[in-house]
Formats: C-alpha cells, structure tokens, sequence
C-alpha cells in the first residue's frame, strides 16, 4: 500500500483501492450505517481543516508534544520490558500507525534496536485482517506480535482483537496504546485522558491514507483490507511534522514508569472501567446504544470529524481548558451544542446523533 511514510518506518498491509470508491457525505453515510450498512463499507468524504481550526491544530501539537512524546518513552520502555528487543509491532490502521512509528524511532534511539513494524486492519463487527495476520505469522513467532493503536475510549477494539484473536494460537490480544482513561490496559503510557495530535486530523496527518474498508466486490477473498492513497493532499500532508515535533521532545532516560500521578488508573485506584461510565451516560442521556456514546479526546474528536454528533460533553473541570481547544473549534464549525457534564475517566465525550434527527 503506498503512503507518505518512509518504508523504513512501517509497511502497510493494505490493498491500495484508491479510484476505486466513490467517498460519501458525512449525513450520508450515518443514514446508512444507522440503518444497517456497515461503516467500512464506505468511504467519508474528508473534512477539509479551516484556517482557524488548523491554528488550533498547530498550537496544541506545541503545547501537547511533550507529554505525548513522555507517554510514548513510557510505553516504548514498558514494551520493551515485557516482550524485548525481538518484539514485531503491529500497528492498528490508521490511528496507530503514527503511534507504531514513534514507537519504533525510540526504541532504536534508546535501546538500538531496529524493530520491525507493519500497519495492518481491524474493524469493529467485521474483525481483523486474516491475510495480514497469515502474512505476519508466516514471517514471525506468534509471540513477537504486538498490537499498537493510540488510545483506548471505551475499549471496543481491545474486545474485537479478544475474540478474533483466538483463532491465531500463542498471539497475545494483549495491545499498547499511549493513553487508556478507560483503565483497562496496563500496558500503556498513561492512564490520563490526553490530547494525542494525530487524533485532530484525518488522512493528511496519517501518511496521507484513508480508514480501512471491507466490501466483497472490491476485496476479495486473498486480499488484504483496503485503503485509498489521497495523492492529491501530499501539498497539506503533516504526518512527518507531527512525527518529528514528537520526537524532539523524546528523553531517554526517563525512568519506566508512568509519569507522576498516573501510577493508578484515572478514577485513582476504583475498580470501575471507562465501559460502566459509558453505560452511565447512555442511561442518563436515554441512549439504548452505546456505541453511539465516545469517550475520551481521541473518540470525541473523531465523532466531529466523521459522524453527526448530536452533542458533546466536556468534563467540568476541563472548562476553557486549552487541551480541548479543538473540540470545541470544531464543535463551533458544525454548530453542535457542548454541555459541561461531571465525568470520571474522561475530559470529554461525543454523542452521535439518532438517524432519525439526521
């Protein structure tokens, strides 16, 4: 699959679809996937960052660059604890390729190691991608596998690798991520809701390639996942910005542990996940589903980028809170109501709006 990545940073194990799927408004494809049709059955037409909003972008990326860049030493240094320098990490597409390759470029700065990486598909109620897996395991031990995204919002896709991963012996479902507020992972770089940058943006901050895709009349049954290469973005493309402003602020010395404050989970040391938190909004909001509710910044960023949010809610504490500067910039641009609710695991959450409002 090509990509603006460097080949010595990932290899995607995609099937390159680009002409070959006609992108959909966002009100469309909520209409349909509210009705049935599955998500990765279409393509969104990419939202286009105004001026201001992509002012917002570049302020957070030099404000936040730091404490992800700590997260990402802390992680990288939990994983090489745990699985060593042999580990192969696999890389979730597309929010955890930029992930893998940070991960990767400090693992050889501190440890000089060069650990292969690769980007491969996994898509909720459709699963992971068989081909790339019989590729990956063809080449490596099933222990070497390490799966890598960025962040967990309410752990959806840490119970898809759950369940498909069994069919693939001795391969851990185990995954890394930066940021886990939903508490359910210790192997990440912290428990805190943060802003990962890479989250604000689509494709031109991901190697310039679309969300993965799955329908029968375009991948067939030897084919990998597919995925569309936006050529004509590479003018806008920040994905090796953000890489690198990332990796500046990388020090190797820190010592493995999470940083201060983040030893226990985020509700500090209950025993209440992210998921009953989410099931509480459902509840109070009457949402009888709850993968119409997304937590944390990465989820709720998402939802205004993707979906028809039908509100957002930002923690009361969190109140002009730069972090969520974006957040609400967007929440502005598509005229969504932000509500200040109490929550314990996240900063903020989106709501997707019911087809029926749409």
């Amino acid at each position: 699959m090509r990509s603006s990545y460097l080949a010595e940073d990932v290899v995607l194990l995609l099937k390159d679809i680009t002409g070959l799927v006609q992108p959909q408004s966002t009100e469309e494809r909520e209409k349909l996937i509210q009705s049935g049709r599955h998500y990765s059955e279409m393509l969104p037409i990419e939202y286009v960052p105004t001026e201001k909003y992509m002012a917002v972008y570049r302020e957070s990326l030099d404000r936040y660059a730091k404490q992800v860049a700590d997260a990402v030493g802390v992680l990288a240094d939990k994983i090489i604890a745990a699985r060593g320098r042999d580990v192969v990490l696999v890389s979730l597409a597309r929010a955890g390729t930029p992930i893998g390759i940070l991960i990767k470029r400090y693992i050889k700065l501190k440890y000089e190691a060069d650990v292969p990486h690769y980007s491969i598909s996994i898509i909720r109620g459709r699963g992971i991608d068989d081909n790339a897996m019989k590729y990956l395991l063809d080449k490596y031990r099933p222990e070497q596998l390490l799966f890598v995204d960025g962040w967990i919002g309410k752990g959806a896709i840490l119970g898809e690798l759950e369940k498909d991963i069994k069919a693939y012996p001795r391969v851990s479902p185990e995954i890394a991520v930066v940021a886990d507020p939903a508490g359910v992972t210790e192997l990440c770089g912290t428990h805190e809701d943060i802003l990962i940058p890479s989250s604000c943006l689509n494709s031109t901050i991901s190697g310039l390639v679309s969300r993965t895709f799955l329908r029968d009349d375009i991948i067939g049954e030897k084919d990998f996942h597919g995925a569309v290469y936006y050529g004509e973005l590479e003018d806008s493309d920040l994905s090796y910005e953000f890489i690198e402003t990332i990796e500046k602020n990388f020090v190797l010395e820190q010592a493995s542990v999470d940083p201060e404050g983040q030893e226990t989970d985020a509700t500090g040391g209950s025993a209440e996940k992210g998921i009953d938190e989410v099931r509480k909004i459902a509840a109070f909001f009457g949402i009888e589903d709850i993968n119409f509710v997304k937590p944390g910044i990465g989820e709720t960023t998402r939802v205004l980028l993707r979906r028809v949010p039908w509100k957002i809610l930002i923690d009361e504490r969190y109140q002009g809170d730069p972090e969520l500067g974006h957040v609400v910039r967007l929440a502005e641009e598509k005229h969504v109501p932000v509500e200040y609710y109490p929550l314990a695991h996240y900063k903020c959450c989106g709501i997707i709006k019911k087809v029926a409002d749409v």
